[in-house]
């Protein structure tokens, strides 16, 4: 029954913060003691056309809200609520809402229009309500021309809410012709034109059998083209969204019309409006990411009968669009360095010639040389701007071979510019172009070094100095310096940068105490870089690195005095930086003998400010401070048992974060250095472990992700502590046993789906290795045979589905061994009922990848032992 809820909805609005509290109770009981009078009443109050605006809108909200939440379990919670109803109130509620659509109050139907979508989202894959479509477009070319708008709008949300396979293909034809006259020049309403584009946009999913007709793409693609040039600005911007969106969902079909495309994008760049030409750009910038994915797919080699061939349109596009590109350069705003989040049509312009050039390659470059020459030395700041911004854009793509006598001609001039140009916004922009050319053309895998010993100190100087320029300028500095160092990674036992190190350090330590250090990520940047400098260093500069330990500390041992004073959040993001920069210290100085000694000799201190940290309870934090005990344990090995009975009750706590599913799983990855770290040392924690492990695993509130490496874990364990893992084993085999029987078989999985399952096969196989390894040579490997016959078949099933990555075919041929190796004779007469392994184990034996043929050559000794192969 329909209540009276006016006043209250109205209360939840007010600006008295008791009022409004008593209110949102009210309706939050309302909610939980009789759910369906409560969703009839919000219906009832959306439809009343008698009724105050502020009171339908919320109604339509709550009522929203009310069968969805962003969280899988909630919605999950709330669609079970919603089919549980009786249909009789379901059928009123959905006719409140039809009503709602004729509505006179705008935002009464767009609200209306929403909950449609998340009903029909609930109701369609059941197939229930199949009604709605028919009713929503039965008289559409009658109506007035605001219900007109709130059923294409409806259409639109429909669409993006239900999946193509839950609507009758006759359906998608109607929903599709109603839109596409919607989007007709012919129409008088613009507010139902703009619906109908918008529509189009959600709907474009739907449409993969009309867009393989070449009549009904013809007249598509034509409406579209002709909505680009209405006079009303959203609808150029909605239908150059929708050319954008086609780009992407059925590029193989565009052929016939990209020249038309052409014209049209290129004028609206020179011409339109700004949010009009930033999609224009956008649509060159789809075609590149779908041209550069075909080309790293198929690595170039196409044959006649290829898959999805390449249209090259960049290519054949290039005199012409080059041009157009730089030209938008040109059109910066005066303050957009200043302001992280902003987007322009220079900016896009850039972007877009960085895809072209990662495209085409060294194509691009004789096209934007010149403009680079003509411009670089130029009064007016926007031309040498451009200019820069144009050079800094195609160092990705084109081959090394036909940069770097450019590049060496020009780093001279940047490192002019860094210094002397009077334009903030020149520097900002070269000290990022300097960051581009070490980032692509320095390092162990460039031919022609760009850095020489003549021109090292030059270029550390340049950058050194900058970091005392403008924020945005020395974040950029700090960036260039970032690539330097990571340049040098694999130089062998001395690195040109040696002799700079102290500096290096000084400055970067001197930029994140900057007054204005928290302006343009300037003090993040210069700790990422400080952490890139430190994990590229070589032995030479180790002292340097032990005498950073107690200065990191110091400052960390700051923040949580001022923590203590002022608990903020500002506190939080700065422990996080130092927890992570001691991380890194901590693997550089623990991955060798003499400095791991000196390192562990702070070893308590550095234990104790990451406690304090914890107990300072923010979650980005714990994240990295979880990390950095990783660090720590790995370094210390078996004493950090001394720590672990206060560590407990937050690594408790991590692996409890269902909330935050990073902590959890950086938590989880840390169980596995402790086990490394402590061996069987870590027996009296692993019953809390297991049990908060089995329990994740069991949760619907746990993000998928963290149940990989939670299987993994159970290796770990089992490898730490042996044949204790006996009691576990009745919980851990039949988890383990379910999750492979639901990720063997991939049929019809897309590449996301495809991806995870690989994970998850990943983390199952890595559980069985660990558990295996661990009880070898144990008197009790005969509990392991009972489940040796499961472990092979799922090897099984996996191989004969062929998809498997080559991470997943190292353990499983790894898994193979083990078998063999720890169950011996048991295992040789059960591997020799799957004549799979043998065609798995010759695979991995002729595969390219080196890791794997290391490991199957292993396991092909351990097999031979125990069956003739």
């Amino acid at each position: 029954m329909v209540m009276e809820i006016t006043q209250i909805l109205l209360n939840a609005q007010s600006i008295e913060a008791l009022a409004r509290q008593q209110a949102e109770n009210t309706l939050a009981q309302f909610q939980e003691q009789n759910l369906t009078s409560f969703l009839l009443s919000l219906a009832g109050e959306l439809a009343n056309e008698e009724k105050p605006v502020e009171s339908r809108k919320l109604a339509g909200l709550v009522l929203k809200n009310a069968l969805d939440a962003k969280e899988q379990h909630r919605k999950y919670e709330l669609v079970q609520k919603w089919v549980a109803l009786d249909v009789g109130s379901k059928n009123q509620i959905k006719t409140f809402l039809l009503q709602s659509l004729s509505s006179t109050v705008h935002d009464a139907r767009s609200t209306a229009s929403q909950v449609i979508a998340k009903v029909a989202g609930i109701e369609l894959p059941q197939k229930q309500w199949p009604e709605l479509i028919g009713s929503l477009l039965g008289n559409i070319h009658q109506l007035p021309p605001h219900v007109k708008q709130a059923t294409l709008e409806t259409l639109g949300y429909l669409c993006e809410e239900v999946s193509p396979d839950a609507v009758e293909q006759d359906q998608v034809n109607k929903i599709l012709t109603a839109v596409v006259q919607g989007m007709n020049a012919n129409e008088p309403s613009n507010e139902v034109r703009l619906a109908a584009t918008h529509a189009l946009f959600n709907a474009l999913g739907f449409a993969q059998a009309n867009f393989n007709n070449d009549m009904e793409r013809d007249y598509i693609m034509r409406v579209v083209c002709e909505a680009t040039l209405s006079s009303d600005v959203k609808i150029r911007q909605a239908a150059f969204e929708c050319l954008v969106a086609i780009s992407s969902t059925y590029y193989e079909k565009l052929s016939h019309y990209i020249k038309d495309i052409f014209s049209i994008t290129a004028k609206a760049v020179k011409e339109d409006e700004e949010p009009v030409a930033l999609q224009a750009v956008e649509f060159w910038s789809s075609i590149c990411d779908e041209e550069i994915d075909i080309l790293e797919e198929y690595g170039g080699d196409f044959t006649g009968d290829s898959e999805i061939p390449c249209f090259y349109f960049i290519k054949q596009a290039l005199p012409a669009l080059v041009p157009m590109l730089l030209e938008t350069l040109l059109k910066q705003e005066e303050d957009q360095d200043q302001d992280e989040g902003a987007w322009n049509i220079a900016m896009a312009g850039g972007t877009c010639l960085g895809l072209v050039a990662r495209t085409v390659g060294d194509d691009i470059v004789p096209l934007v040389m010149p403009f680079i020459e003509e411009n670089i030395t130029k009064p007016d700041w926007r031309q040498r701007e451009a200019a820069t911004y144009a050079f800094g854009s195609i160092l990705e793509g084109p081959s090394p071979d036909k940069l770097t006598a450019i590049v060496n001609v020009a780093l001279n001039f940047m490192l002019t510019a860094l210094t002397k140009d009077p334009n903030s916004h020149v520097k900002d922009t070269t000290a990022w172009t300097l960051g581009r050319i070490f980032e692509f053309l320095h390092g162990s895998a460039v031919e022609t070094p760009i850095i020489t010993h003549a021109n090292c100190q030059q270029i550390i100087t340049v950058l050194l100095q900058a970091m005392k320029d403008t924020p945005n300028v020395a974040e950029k500095a700090c960036g260039a310096l970032y690539f330097l160092a990571q340049g040098y990674e694999d130089v062998g036992s001395s690195s040109p940068l040696t002799p700079y190190f102290q500096e290096i350090v000084q400055a970067l330590l001197t930029a994140t105490h900057r007054e204005d250090a928290g302006e343009a990520r300037l003090r993040t940047a210069a700790y990422e870089t400080l952490n890139e400098v430190v994990r590229c260093s070589t032995d030479e500069t180790a002292p340097l690195v032990l005498q950073l330990v107690p200065v990191i500390m110091m400052e960390l041992h700051k923040t949580l005095e001022s923590h203590n004073l002022s608990p903020d959040g500002k506190q939080g993001e700065l422990q996080g930086l130092l927890c992570g920069c001691l991380q890194v210290i901590i693997q550089k100085l623990g991955s060798a003998e003499p400095t791991r000694a000196v390192l562990l000799q702070y070893a308590d201190q550095i234990m104790q400010l990451f406690l304090g940290v914890f107990a300072c309870r923010s979650a980005t934090v714990h994240e990295e401070a979880m990390l950095g005990i990783g660090a720590l344990a790995y370094a210390t090995g078996p004493d950090f048992v001394k720590y672990m009975n206060e560590f407990y009750k937050y690594l408790e706590m991590g692996l409890q974060n269902f909330e935050e599913y990073q902590v959890c799983a950086v938590t989880v990855g840390v169980v596995g250095d402790l086990c490394r770290a402590l061996e069987d040392k870590i027996l009296p924690y692993c019953d809390g472990i297991m049990t908060q492990l089995l329990k994740d695993l069991s949760s619907n509130q746990l993000h998928r992700s963290v149940k990989p490496p939670i299987f993994s874990c159970f290796g770990d364990i089992a490898l730490a502590i042996g044949e204790n893992f006996e009691k576990y084993l009745m919980y851990a085999m039949p988890m383990l046993q379910s999750a492979a029987d639901l990720s063997a078989h991939t049929a019809g999985a897309d590449d996301e789906i495809l991806e995870y399952t690989n994970l998850l096969r990943n983390g199952i196989l890595e559980a069985y290795s660990g558990i295996l390894q661990g009880f070898k040579n144990t008197s009790k490997t005969q509990l392991l045979l009972p489940h040796a016959r499961h472990i092979l078949s799922f090897i099984d099933s996996i191989y004969q589905e062929k998809d498997m990555d080559d991470a997943v075919m190292k353990t499983a041929i790894g898994v193979l061994g083990d078998l063999a190796d720890t169950l011996a004779a048991s295992a040789g007469s059960l591997i020799q009922q799957f004549p799979s392994c043998r065609d798995l184990l010759n695979e991995c034996l002729s595969s390219d990848d080196h890791s794997v043929k290391q490991s199957a050559e292993w396991a092909k000794l351990a097999i031979s032992r125990v069956v003739s192969v």
